[in-house]
């Protein structure tokens, strides 16, 4: 039978410990190697994950953020053509103010003519229209005889008509200065509509009549004179 010494034994021994030590250590390399491999895979697909969805997501920003302008931009088309809109007919109506202020210049110089002229000519005719209280509107039978005075004109191209408007001293005076205004152009306007030119009518408001002699329901009223050139 063969016998192993105790130094033979041990040494025996150890190789045999060192070498379950090495295999032991080898397998704890290759598992933390595959724990670093799959975690290492794991961390990648995660971010790629992450990635992707804040790609959709800035995406649907920019898609959002991109709807927008295109709107503000359809607006901004829209309110352009608005303006050019309304610069065309703010163009037009200056044109048009245009013309107005140069007629009415015109009428003004006739007119300025005619008031200065005015002590060089006398009365060929007179009438009183008169008013109701408070009121400024045409009957129809001052009407009719305003349709007398309108023949007069049309007959006498030299003539020309002259208005003073005048109320009762009840109410506010700058109330009857208004009032007597309003009764002057109520008579002048159906002259106008008549034919009797602009320029042929002087017309003013007087206010309240201040004579105590006239009767109320008197003073109310528009007195109309015809003028013709002195001789």
């Amino acid at each position: 039978m063969l016998q192993h010494s105790p130094v033979a034994l041990r040494a025996g021994f150890n190789i045999s410990r060192e070498v379950r030590m090495r295999k032991v250590a080898s397998l704890a390399v290759l598992m933390l190697a595959m724990v670093i491999l799959f975690s290492g895979c794991a961390t990648r697909d995660w971010v790629r994950d992450l990635l992707g969805k804040k790609e959709v997501e800035i995406g649907e920003r920019v898609d959002k953020v991109s709807g927008r302008v295109d709107e503000q931009g359809v607006q901004v088309k829209t309110l352009e053509g608005g303006l050019g809109d309304v610069r065309g007919r703010s163009d037009a109506a200056l044109a048009k103010a245009d013309g107005a202020f140069a007629k009415a210049d015109g009428v003004d110089s006739r007119l300025s003519r005619l008031w200065g002229n005015r002590h060089k000519r006398k009365i060929a005719d007179s009438m009183d229209v008169y008013f109701g209280f408070d009121q400024a509107e045409l009957s129809d039978g001052t009407q009719t005889a305003l349709l007398g005075l309108v023949k007069e004109l049309q007959s006498n191209p030299g003539t020309t008509v002259e208005l003073g408007g005048f109320t009762d001293p009840k109410g506010s005076r700058d109330y009857n200065y208004q009032l007597s205004q309003r009764r002057v152009d109520a008579v002048r306007r159906f002259l106008i509509e008549q034919g009797v030119e602009i320029t042929r009518i002087l017309s003013v408001g007087l206010g309240p009549l201040a004579d105590r002699n006239v009767p109320d329901d008197k003073k109310r009223r528009v007195t109309v004179r015809l003028m013709v050139d002195q001789d």
